[in-house]
């Protein structure tokens, strides 16, 4: 099979297509739930539950092919899980916590346990 170069136009379309819709989906929320109208309770239930199933189920989706049986046994992802959690425990900061143990996993991977 070949890849064909995409088009100018193409190209436009997707970009505009992108946009269009993040849009949308970022002004759903003023347009249903505007100033001044109460937020449906379950939707207030949703806000509180969903942060930690949609990070218990990252967890699971990045654990889910370790080998405990084969080199390197999953220490990549238990050393950069645990910096992850003890640096969110310590400094509160998502985007701190993610960004070094990414970076930490993907040192691991690449250059200590190749």
């Amino acid at each position: 099979m070949t890849n064909l170069p995409v088009s100018f136009w193409h190209s436009v379309i997707i970009i505009a297509l992108v946009t269009v819709t993040t849009f949308i989906t970022r002004a759903i929320p003023f347009i249903l739930f505007p100033e001044g109208k109460e937020i449906p309770k379950s939707v207030e239930y949703l806000g509180k539950v969903l942060p930690s199933a949609v990070i218990g189920l990252l967890v699971v989706y990045c654990l889910k092919n370790i080998t405990p049986t084969q080199f390197p046994f999953g220490l990549p992802e238990i050393i950069a899980g645990a910096v992850v959690a003890i640096l969110h425990l310590w400094k509160r900061n998502n985007l701190l916590s993610i960004g070094v143990g990414t970076i930490l996993y993907m040192i691991l991977i690449q250059t200590v346990f190749v």
